[in-house]
């Protein structure tokens, strides 16, 4: 009999963790769903995966997350709901304010980002950390459950000391067992074009980045991955979509370029990385 009531009490508890197990992914779910969320985001998913890569890297209700360097808002649109939606908070990493030498492009794209999230009946209250090569820290020490960057880690490598001192904000931010969830454009198997100069890495250097600040490679992922991907373009990763750039940087468009092969590749070939900070 004793026996029988440890098994009805076991049953019973896990009747009590379904309903909030479920809820969780409902959420996340109809984050990922949400008709708000603008056209050529999800026109994307397909490539980007952000179901199956959030809960990848970990993603759970009420977590504290920061994400740096957000672009055109893609991660935003999911996440700052969600938060809301699991009594989270969410955490933008832009351009840092601080910084006299913040060029006023980039001081207006930081106000127009601010603008497009400022509705809190729909993303909650999103909260903003100054970020950039010689930014203050994220936030306090070991504040938040998940620091997530996404196709940005190539910016930094190219830079030289950017990439340690941004992997050891993000080190210090992170509570002990938090997550940095990384994905950026994969060049293996091809060898890594100055240190990322073409937007592709090597997995390799990743990973030696966020050992080098602490952290240990919890797992790897290819939901990300795009074997059609040659990795050998004329205007490197960015001659894909979504960018589709059809003439060096910083010249005018050429329309007699041939878009058809790249536009078939689709989006790049992308490691998808999660990384724990030890206990």
């Amino acid at each position: 009999m004793p026996h029988r009531r440890q098994v009805l009490f076991l049953a019973a508890a896990l009747c009590l963790a379904a309903p909030s197990a479920f809820a969780a992914d409902t959420a996340l779910k109809a984050a990922v769903a949400s008709s708000a969320r603008p056209a050529e985001d999800v026109a994307r998913d397909g490539a980007r995966h952000p179901y199956d890569s959030l809960v990848f890297w970990g993603l759970k209700p009420g977590q504290a997350v920061i994400e740096v360097s957000p672009g055109n808002g893609y991660w935003t649109e999911i996440l700052a709901p969600y938060a809301k939606a699991t009594g989270g908070t969410y955490i933008a990493g832009v351009a840092d304010l601080a910084n006299p030498k913040l060029s006023e492009g980039a001081r207006k794209g930081r106000a127009a980002f601010e603008a497009r999230f400022a509705d809190e009946a729909r993303y909650g209250k999103v909260g903003y950390a100054n970020f950039g090569a010689v930014s203050a820290p994220l936030g306090a020490p070991g504040s938040a459950d998940l620091v997530l960057t996404a196709r940005n880690v190539h910016n930094w490598t190219v830079q030289p000391g950017v990439a340690d001192k941004v992997f050891a904000d993000f080190f210090a931010v992170l509570k002990p067992g938090g997550v940095l969830a990384v994905e950026d454009h994969r060049a293996d198997p091809k060898p890594e074009n100055s240190a990322g100069a073409d937007g592709y890495l090597a997995t390799a250097t990743v990973i030696a980045l966020a050992e080098k600040a602490g952290f240990k490679l919890d797992a790897k992922s290819e939901i990300n991955a795009n074997p059609k991907d040659t990795k050998d373009h004329p205007f490197g990763v960015w001659t894909l979509p979504p960018v589709k750039r059809t003439a060096p940087a910083g010249q005018p468009a050429d329309p007699s370029f041939d878009r058809t092969k790249y536009d078939a590749i689709g989006e790049s070939d992308r490691m998808t990385l999660r990384f724990r900070k030890p206990s």
